[in-house]
């Protein structure tokens, strides 16, 4: 691990102690730098979960990932700096109510004075980590989340401006390793049921709110208020994925 150069990838240079401060740190910079994308499963590239290639993917290649590169990596990069990390299985919440399959979703536990939930690969999600207790609303810049318990089972939910909580991904504290998420790594670039092969998303946090290259649709959101443009022709995109991704695809 090349901690100096993953760092200058995600445009950090403070501290890299493991402390709070610095987990925070890290993670935001994280977010606003890289990009959460699935270029390559429409390219036919497979992805396989590996922290070394995913690692390379992000600091040599420039490119982003979906979760299980993502949180891999990030995960990689946090024990290098002398952090202890585990890797967390999730079910992602669909929309009917129900919920995905086990390791739907890589997500870590941080452990600093107190338990921490890190994750940099689940999109439009927390800037910073969050606490790991119970039934505790945490604001996050605009965003309100809360971590709530039953029966074991975690689940982090997010409230929604209609006035109600929604449920992000539920997971338990058992510790995972990387292969045990091979199978749904698999399963996502491949099914035609998987979300992430039914379209072209590349999308990242910015200080002012996001942008968001969704197949043909160039969406930029600041302060609340939503752009969208549709983009004409390969060239376009190709164009919008370097000017606001600075990702150029070989």
């Amino acid at each position: 691990m090349n901690v100096p150069a993953y760092l200058a990838r995600i445009g950090y240079s403070g501290p890299v102690t493991p402390k709070l401060e610095v987990l925070r740190a890290v993670h935001r910079a994280h977010l606003l730098s890289v990009p959460f994308e699935n270029l390559d499963i429409s390219r036919g590239r497979k992805l396989v979960v590996d922290q070394e290639t995913c690692v390379r993917k992000i600091v040599e290649g420039h490119r982003g990932g979906f979760c299980y590169e993502m949180n891999g990596a990030f995960a990689a990069l946090l024990g290098a700096m002398g952090f202890q990390v585990t890797l967390l299985s999730a079910r992602v919440a669909r929309s009917d109510g129900s919920f995905g399959s086990e390791f739907d979703h890589l997500t870590l536990r941080v452990d600093l004075d107190q338990p921490w939930l890190a994750d940099v690969g689940f999109g439009e999600s927390f800037i910073e980590p969050l606490r790991l207790l119970s039934g505790i609303a945490q604001k996050d810049g605009a965003q309100i989340y809360r971590v709530i318990e039953t029966a074991g089972v975690l689940q982090l939910e997010k409230w929604e401006a209609e006035g109600s909580w929604k449920a992000q991904y539920r997971f338990t504290l058992q510790p995972r390793q990387m292969q045990d998420f091979a199978e749904m790594c698999d399963y996502h670039q491949s099914s035609p049921d998987s979300s992430f092969t039914r379209k072209r998303l590349c999308t990242r946090a910015t200080p002012e709110g996001r942008i968001t290259l969704s197949d043909m649709k160039l969406i930029i959101t600041r302060g609340g208020q939503k752009e969208e443009q549709e983009l004409a022709s390969d060239e376009e995109w190709q164009a919008a994925l370097r000017v606001h991704f600075d990702v150029v695809l070989d």
